[in-house]
């Protein structure tokens, strides 16, 4: 299957670059939403699916791009393992290059690290119809592993990726989520103090004057930490976090533009008039609301941040954070190096 497969994608890609005709590249179809509309010839990876190696005792889990992360995560689960960036689905056909190509992660990212800091290998199929492979399958094998990091948030602009490496890690034996009363402010200062103390943090979230922290590891130093912060034990916590996860809170229910706001955790409160949430220990602040673009990029500038319409709202302005000229001629290159054609996702991140 795999040769044949991989044979048949470059054939197309390199007929699509010859015809410089696009190709849309699609998964699960879960977070078709985020980015900018791609016009062209779907290319359906879904059905490229299955773990190719896992080694648990090494911490290695090699799948195909088309493999569903409902399915990854049952499997790692069974060895008492997870993906520690805890990605989003948004839906039960999310696919692990999709995941990869999005780069989302969720409510664990400051305490494990993002998508891309679990990424060891990648192959792909890039825009001249090239099959490459770029890192390896083992945490000690760091060749082209950079390479491999560029695939995570490209959003498919530089390769059909096929097949993904990844380090996991074990689950946490024990776990805990406690609530606290607090205005922004204050709870900015206070998730910061704590994140430079040794507990066992894994998650806070912020909304309508309430903080929730999510503890996580050996059940002592669980056990330790609860009596240590106080506040109030939530019985469901385990529900909330995955609903944030998933974006099924009703913070995210209303039917209002959505905007992801990146910035450094101890930057002050966003001076927006809209509904709000802090995730990432100050970190990530998501606005609910039809915020002006040019107004949603003003207030992160001074926070050493950027701003993402993340779903709906009005995209005519573009919906990532414009690039530095410096760093969109990098970009620039890289794309003109891995797709000199433009065909792969072409304008998906904007301008590549």
């Amino acid at each position: 299957m795999t040769g044949q497969f991989i044979t048949e994608l470059a054939e197309r890609v390199r007929d699509h670059a010859a015809r410089k005709a696009p190709l849309r590249i699609r998964g699960g179809g879960t977070k078709d939403f985020y980015g900018a509309r791609v016009e062209g010839a779907p290319l359906e990876m879904a059905g490229y699916a299955g773990i190719v190696a896992y080694e648990p005792r090494e911490l290695v889990l090699t799948v195909r791009a088309g493999t569903r992360l409902a399915d990854i995560e049952a499997a790692l689960a069974a060895e008492g393992q997870m993906l520690a960036f805890e990605p989003p689905r948004f839906g039960a056909a999310a696919t692990i290059g999709g995941t990869v190509a999005c780069n989302l992660s969720g409510p664990r990212r400051p305490y494990a690290g993002a998508v891309r800091d679990f990424v060891l290998g990648a192959r792909i199929v890039n825009g001249k119809g090239e099959d490459l492979s770029f890192g390896g399958r083992v945490i000690k094998n760091v060749a082209g592993y950079d390479v491999s990091r560029l695939m995570a948030g490209a959003l498919g602009t530089l390769g059909v990726l096929t097949e993904l490496s990844f380090k996991v890690l074990p689950r946490p034996p024990a776990q805990a989520t406690l609530a606290f009363e607090m205005d922004e402010a204050r709870m900015i200062e206070t998730v910061n103090r704590w994140a430079g103390q040794p507990l066992p943090l894994s998650a806070t979230a912020w909304e309508a004057g309430v903080l929730r922290v999510r503890l996580s590891g050996a059940s002592s130093a669980v056990a330790a930490a609860r009596a240590k912060l106080g506040g109030a034990e939530v019985a469901d916590g385990p529900a909330y976090w995955e609903d944030l996860r998933e974006h099924r809170l009703p913070f995210f229910a209303a039917d209002r533009p959505l905007w992801r706001l990146s910035v450094a955790q101890t930057a002050a409160p966003i001076a927006l008039p809209h509904p709000h949430l802090v995730e990432w220990g100050g970190g990530l602040r998501w606005v609910s609301g039809a915020v002006e673009t040019a107004r949603a990029r003003e207030a992160v500038a001074g926070a050493k941040g950027h701003s993402t319409l993340f779903r709906g709202g009005d995209r005519a302005a573009g919906v990532f954070h414009p690039l530095t000229p410096a760093i969109a001629k990098i970009h620039r290159r890289l794309k003109d190096a891995f797709d000199p054609a433009g065909i792969l996702n072409p304008g998906r991140m904007d301008n590549f």
